[in-house]
C-alpha cells in the first residue's frame, strides 16, 4: 500500500519525523555529541534539524561539502523506511547547513540568469547532486528563463538557456 509523498498525510509525514528524530538521538548518543533535534515538516516532506549550541562537534556531523550529512540523511531515510513500510524524502539538515547551501545556490542561479540575459547565450553550470539541480531549476524557473540538466551521475550538470523564440 505505498502511496505517493503527495498523499501522505500530516500525520504520517510527523510520524517518519519522529521515527527519524529517534533514530538520530541514538546516533548523536552513539558519537557522544550534543545536539537537538528539530522536526517539521516543509513542502510536503519531513524535515529534521540537529541543532547544538556548541558546534565544534556538530561541524563533524556536516563533513566537506556537506558529504556527511547526504549520508546521514539516506541512513536516516533507511531507518524510516524499516520502520513504516514506505520510502521517505525526509530531509535531514544539520545547523542549518542545507539554509546556507541553498542560499549559495540560489546565487549561483541568479549570476547564471543574469549572464544569459546579458549575452543570449546559455550558460552551463558546474555537475551537482540532484538537491542541487533542483534548487537551480526552481530558480531558474522563478526568473523566467529555461534550464536543463545533462550528462551522467555524478557528472549530471545544468544549463540555463532563455526560453525560445518563435524562430526556434
Amino acid at each position: 500500500m505505498a502511496q505517493d509523498d503527495d498523499e501522505k498525510t500530516m500525520d504520517q509525514l510527523n510520524v517518519e519525523a519522529d521515527i527519524a528524530a529517534d533514530y538520530l538521538e541514538g546516533l548523536l548518543d552513539i558519537v557522544d555529541y550534543e545536539g537537538d533535534i528539530e522536526l517539521g515538516v516543509r513542502n510536503n516532506r519531513p524535515m529534521v534539524q540537529i541543532v547544538a549550541d556548541d558546534d565544534s562537534d556538530i561541524k563533524h556531523l556536516i563533513g566537506r561539502h556537506g558529504e556527511v550529512v547526504d549520508a546521514l540523511q539516506q541512513l536516516t531515510r533507511l531507518a524510516v523506511q524499516q520502520k513504516t513500510g514506505e520510502r521517505s524524502h525526509l530531509i535531514v539538515d544539520v545547523d542549518g547547513f542545507l539554509k546556507r547551501k541553498r542560499q549559495h545556490l540560489r546565487d549561483v542561479a541568479l549570476d547564471a540568469v543574469d549572464e544569459v540575459r546579458e549575452t543570449g547565450e546559455p550558460v552551463n553550470l558546474k555537475p551537482m547532486n540532484s538537491f542541487e539541480r533542483k534548487v537551480i531549476h526552481d530558480v531558474v524557473r522563478e526568473e523566467g528563463l529555461k534550464s536543463r540538466s545533462h550528462g551522467e551521475e555524478p557528472h549530471r550538470y545544468v544549463t540555463v538557456y532563455m526560453k525560445a523564440g518563435n524562430d526556434e
